[in-house]
């Protein structure tokens, strides 16, 4: 199943170069953030940015699933973590340079995705991440620089399909109601008689149920619930997922400055990797790398990271320059 996901994200890699924001310029001293119009409140700025309102409250509040792990799971702020929770940490350490304050990020779990973008466009959280993209969630959102890439396929009893769409048709799949697995299955094999249920953990279970015959979802969680589980004698198909997508986080819509923020966060995190930095590495690797449920090789992380910040600036610490001495 390791390998299997990690020819996912090398084909994935490729796919969702073009996602990557362009960051251009520059970094902002942390002072000069800080100093800026939109982190600064103003009655004559109108309504309340993201990061007026993160310098005001000193929290950042994460919203994401309750169980997908690897990515982001947990019942509540003691018991979060994933790699969703370590990229989170590392915007929350930018976004509190840049405000001039201590910020604390919170992690509220929601159980059903499709109050995600609610929670974020009615100014309850700032931020949701491991998502991946889609139109519907465009026209209310605001997505990142990716953190890494998936794709949609079908876990189901090794032998019962071939991978083939064809083979969809007449059966009874799982899927996410309102999630791109439900939107794309209708779309490629029409005649599917897809189910449908709040989250994966519960068609997972209906699948263990024999209630439907397979589910259709992200690989990584996929492959993360069924080791959480301890299912056994399942296989993903197919080998190429139907569909490969980036997975980024979203924030609140028309805030740009505290984008900006998150893009540097992520392109600064996803750099260390490709640099070698030992923490950045440690961090990833716990839930990406050698070792973890995916187990994908180091090199592989490298190179889809590499592909991602292809269109960015590079981001390295820059050693400070010696005071000219007196001659």
């Amino acid at each position: 199943m390791g390998a299997d996901l990690c020819r996912s994200w090398r084909a994935a890699a490729l796919a969702c170069c073009g996602w990557a924001v362009a960051l251009g310029g520059l970094p902002l001293a942390p002072a000069a953030l800080a100093q800026s119009p939109a982190a600064q409140p103003s009655a004559a700025q109108g309504p309340e940015s993201v990061l007026q309102r993160i310098a005001r409250t000193g929290q950042l509040r994460l919203v994401g699933p309750a169980d997908h792990p690897p990515l982001l799971s947990g019942t509540g702020q003691a018991q979060a973590q994933g790699y969703g929770w370590v990229v989170a940490q590392r915007i929350a350490a930018v976004v509190s340079a840049a405000v001039g304050r201590p910020v604390e990020l919170r992690y509220e779990p929601v159980r059903e995705t499709a109050l995600l973008s609610q929670r974020l466009g009615e100014g309850q959280a700032e931020l949701a991440c491991t998502l991946p993209f889609t139109w519907a969630h465009e026209e209310v959102l605001d997505f990142t620089l990716p953190i890494g890439v998936s794709g949609l396929r079908l876990m189901a009893p090794s032998g019962r399909f071939d991978g083939s769409v064809a083979a969809l048709a007449g059966r009874r799949i799982g899927v996410v109601s309102g999630s791109l697995a439900a939107t794309q299955l209708q779309g490629m094999q029409p005649k599917a008689r897809a189910q449908g249920f709040a989250d994966l953990p519960a068609a997972l279970a209906a699948l263990s149920q024999q209630r439907v015959e397979g589910v259709i979802g992200d690989s990584a969680l996929l492959a993360g619930l069924a080791q959480q589980q301890g299912l056994k004698g399942l296989a993903l198909t197919p080998e190429v997922p139907y569909v490969r997508y980036a997975v980024a986080c979203a924030v609140p819509e028309n805030n740009s400055a505290f984008r900006g923020l998150v893009n540097r966060a992520i392109a600064g995190l996803l750099q260390g990797y490709v640099d070698g930095n030992p923490a950045d590495v440690a961090a990833i690797n716990r839930w990406l790398g050698p070792g973890s449920v995916l187990n994908l090789p180091a090199e592989q992380i490298r190179g889809v990271f590499d592909a991602l910040l292809i269109g960015v600036e590079p981001l390295r610490p820059v050693p400070a320059t010696p005071a000219t001495q007196p001659r």
